[in-house]
């Protein structure tokens, strides 16, 4: 399988933070989740993927070959969007789509109006709109993911895209990600963060979980699905399912939690039902047993 991004090595310093080691690989072809806590280095890490931070030591890989992400090509190639002032807050879709032309050979001024309409935003020729200041948190991330789709790349990187969207265009933002992906015959990819995968579950292909700067788990959604399981009981049968399991949550009259699925039989004898998590539980699980860890 051939990876889109290579980073081994990475690490960056602040006060009171430290980001890595870092040694992952982003899968070519696919839609990759990078999920965690707020704080957890998501952001981070992905600032130094596309360059607007310079990492410590380590080195990134793009596309089996480049290494210098200031080079021009490469940057064509990267279609980067972060969460927050990502344009001025003076100007309006005009100004955007402008710009975007100006610093893109690869920007589409009819695909943007598309993406506009799609995202129910107004008209980037009207002659009267409002500044990116006077909008929603939701349309300004509308904007930035318009501005961003309507180039023509080959990687996606976005900071927690679905974070300020209603569900419904969480919903439409998983179809483009699809459509995206399926575009180029398995040579476009989508990394983006998240710290609430519920609503984005069905445009996650693979998953880097991280906590407290560190990658804790990795895989393809179904081989994790398979590797972990959700385990459920009465409060009765707690103490003796309590040792197979990674972490939980408990009330008076039950108890939930994920176990690795090596002890599926242990689990059984204990009188417990086993399901097949969710990516939400799935995640929330492996991450508790981090913070847990990280306390001790």
């Amino acid at each position: 399988m051939e990876n889109v991004i290579e980073i081994k090595g990475v690490t960056k310093s602040y006060k009171g933070f430290k980001l890595g080691e870092i040694d992952v690989e982003i899968p070519m072809g696919f839609s990759t989740a990078l999920i965690g806590a707020n704080g957890a280095g998501k952001t981070t890490l992905l600032d130094i993927i596309c360059g607007i931070t310079v990492k410590k030591s380590g080195e990134i890989k793009y596309f089996g070959e480049k290494t210098d992400i200031d080079d021009e090509e490469l940057k064509n190639k990267i279609g980067y969007c972060s969460s927050v002032d990502f344009f001025p807050d003076n100007w309006n879709l005009k100004n955007v789509m402008t710009a975007m032309e100006l610093g893109f050979d690869n920007f589409d001024r009819k695909r943007f109006k598309e993406l506009c309409k799609e995202f129910k935003l107004e008209d980037p020729d009207a002659k009267k709109q409002k500044k990116i200041a006077k909008l929603s948190d939701g349309n300004k991330m509308r904007t930035y993911l318009a501005a961003v789709l309507a180039r023509d790349t080959d990687v996606l990187i976005l900071d927690e895209p679905g974070s300020s969207l209603d569900p419904l265009a969480r919903d439409l933002l998983c179809d483009m990600f699809r459509e995206y992906l399926a575009e180029k015959d398995g040579e476009r990819s989508v990394l983006f963060s998240t710290h609430n995968i519920s609503d984005m579950e069905n445009a996650t292909d693979y998953v880097i979980l991280m906590a407290a700067g560190k990658i804790i788990e990795t895989g393809f959604v179904e081989d994790l699905k398979q590797k972990y399981i959700l385990v459920h009981g009465d409060a009765e049968n707690f103490e003796r399912a309590k040792p197979f399991m990674i972490s939980y949550t408990k009330s008076r009259s039950s108890f939930e939690g994920i176990a690795l699925s090596d002890n599926v039989d242990m689990l059984g004898a204990v009188d417990t039902v086993l399901e097949m998590p969710t990516l939400q539980q799935l995640c929330v699980g492996i991450l508790r047993k981090a913070e847990n860890d990280e306390e001790k």
